[in-house]
């Protein structure tokens, strides 16, 4: 009973965002996993602790093929330690033979976001996409 109940908690990790913290959505039934807004909170651990929970969880039994869009606009040094741990989980899976690919949007002229992104893609073997939102 209880195994029935995590696997269904596991499904689907939505947060909605606010001023301080990006909107979530995680969903192991399409195997997309969505992280897009600010993410300057008090508490990065505190916030992203069920993320990185929920990524250990799915790492288990990952879909066949897990996509990643990640699209800050902003993020403090506390939040960007939590995101590397996420992409530390998804190389895992990655190495795993399955299927992952990190798709890391940046607002056309964002230089700060577009270097993360470069200092991402640098750190882990995982497919990462850089991708210019044109506006």
């Amino acid at each position: 009973m209880i195994f029935s109940d995590k696997v269904l908690r596991l499904e689907v990790l939505s947060k909605e965002g606010t001023s301080r913290t990006p909107s979530v959505k995680f969903d192991s039934t399409q195997g997309i996993l969505e992280i897009k807004g600010r993410s300057n909170p008090e508490l990065a651990m505190v916030f992203y602790e069920p993320l990185i929970d929920w990524l250990e969880e799915y790492a288990k039994a990952p879909g066949e093929k897990t996509v990643v869009n990640i699209q800050l606009e902003y993020f403090n040094s506390s939040s960007s330690k939590c995101i590397l741990d996420a992409i530390k989980i998804l190389e895992g899976i990655y190495k795993a033979k399955h299927q992952v690919v990190i798709n890391w949007y940046y607002e056309q002229d964002d230089e700060i976001i577009l270097e993360a992104g470069e200092d991402y893609k640098f750190l882990t073997s995982t497919p990462f996409k850089i991708i210019e939102i044109v506006e």
